[in-house]
Order: C-alpha cells, then sequence, then structure tokens
C-alpha cells in the first residue's frame, strides 16, 4: 500500500519554477530519503506534502486520501 503518493507535482512561483512533474510513491514500512542539491525542490515538495503549501499542479495523496 502507498503511504505518500505524487503524481505530477508543479509548483511555480510567478515564472520561476520550484519543482514541475515530480511523481514520488512510498509503500508503507518503507525508509525514504530525499536527498538532491541546493534548489532542487526537496524544501518545496516536502511543504506541498505537509500541506505547508499548494501546489500549482498535480496531486498528493497521503495514506490514500
Amino acid at each position: 500500500m502507498e503511504i505518500i503518493k505524487t503524481s505530477g507535482l508543479t509548483k511555480f512561483y510567478g515564472k520561476a519554477r520550484g519543482i514541475q512533474g515530480v511523481d514520488l510513491a512510498v509503500e508503507q514500512g518503507d525508509f525514504f530519503g530525499f536527498i538532491g542539491p541546493n534548489g532542487a525542490g526537496k524544501s518545496t515538495t516536502m511543504n506541498i506534502i505537509c500541506n505547508v503549501l499548494t501546489q500549482t499542479e498535480g496531486n498528493v495523496f497521503i495514506n490514500g486520501i
């Protein structure tokens, strides 16, 4: 069962791109590391998943909701 799933997750800040087209699936019981260089969109993605930011496009599902 997928606990976290994103599909086509995109965030624009005006004309500047934050993230674009992020597809992610984390299965129940999995350990997941989110790494990358500065400015890659890690914080933006996590803030959208945690409902701190709203996405421009795409979907986020937490435990199917």
